[in-house]
């Protein structure tokens, strides 16, 4: 079984143990995520599977959207609460200072990366230090918050609808938040919603998954992999033309701008490749960047 699982992650499993629990489901080895979630998290994380791995650095998001509540007065060592609480704090803010306050957070800003991270510096897991009671120095990152929406206000909670650019953590988000409002803050939950075009409301479960599996339904649940690439333009070759592009065989086409991606189908309509035109013999040819076949 080949394509993209869209999975609604459960809180407290990693996404590495998760992905695990779906390889017993599908009864296959080769299934891969994007977009690692932390362990108390829920929401979309895409599953690749079987030949779709082979795109997995291709299918990054570039955009998410999460929301998430933030725990006022509250600091921890992992800025979230599954961390050793360092400091309960008293929350003396107003709305009026809560939502000035995430505003000033739109835009590009600068962010340290926490400790509790899959970040590598040196080699070296940023977790498994924090793990260790090691904390080392990092440099911030630059990253885009395209929008933070406060949608509720329950006395020290704040819940907020954030859309952002790839790499940024929204923990760090909200104990930046909690410090520039003079209180602190942590997480108390995060559900990602959304992961570019991917939205929580078409993924599935781990139970849901199950439920599949006994009905012999699997497949139901798996969108191929061309699909993943719709957006891209297409071409159809004929059957010598098929047979040279899998024996790795320079085929012609101009059919696109030169350096344009586009989905490769063989002569009989089955997705083989992702190319770009480029140039072989001083001929514009078809150059393939992943293979599916």
């Amino acid at each position: 079984m080949n394509g993209l699982v869209i999975l609604n992650k459960p809180a407290g499993c990693s996404s590495h143990k998760t992905v695990g629990a779906v390889r017993r489901i599908f009864n296959m080895k080769k299934i891969g995520h994007t977009g690692t979630l932390d362990p108390a998290a829920t929401g979309v994380l895409p599953l690749l599977l079987g030949k779709a791995t082979r795109a997995a650095e291709l299918l990054t998001a570039e955009n998410k959207r999460y929301t998430a509540e933030i725990l006022l007065g509250t600091v921890t060592d992992s800025q979230d609460l599954d961390g050793k609480i360092l400091a309960q704090n008293p929350v003396n803010v107003t709305p009026e200072n809560i939502l000035r306050t995430a505003a000033g957070f739109v835009g590009e800003i600068e962010q340290l990366p926490p400790m509790y991270s899959a970040v590598s510096v040196n080699g070296q897991r940023l977790y498994k230090l924090a793990r260790q009671g090691i904390e080392i120095e990092r440099e911030r990152r630059r990253v885009i918050i395209h929008s933070i929406d406060v949608l509720s206000i329950d006395g020290p909670v704040v819940t907020v609808d954030v859309r952002c650019g790839k790499g940024t953590y929204i923990r760090a988000l909200g104990a930046d938040i909690g410090e520039a409002l003079g209180c602190g803050a942590c997480l108390k939950s995060l559900c990602r919603t959304e992961s570019g075009s991917l939205k929580l409301s078409d993924a599935y479960t781990l139970e849901a998954l199950e439920e599949l599996a006994a009905e012999g339904r699997l497949a139901e649940a798996v969108i191929p992999i061309d699909k993943m690439f719709e957006h891209l333009g297409a071409l159809r070759l004929d059957p010598r033309r098929s047979a040279l592009v899998k024996n790795g065989v320079p085929a012609y086409t101009d059919k696109f701008p030169e350096g344009e991606m586009f989905r490769v189908y063989d002569s009989g309509g089955e997705f083989i490749a992702l190319a770009v035109r480029g140039e072989a013999d001083g001929k514009t040819a078809i150059k393939t960047v992943k293979t599916f076949y």
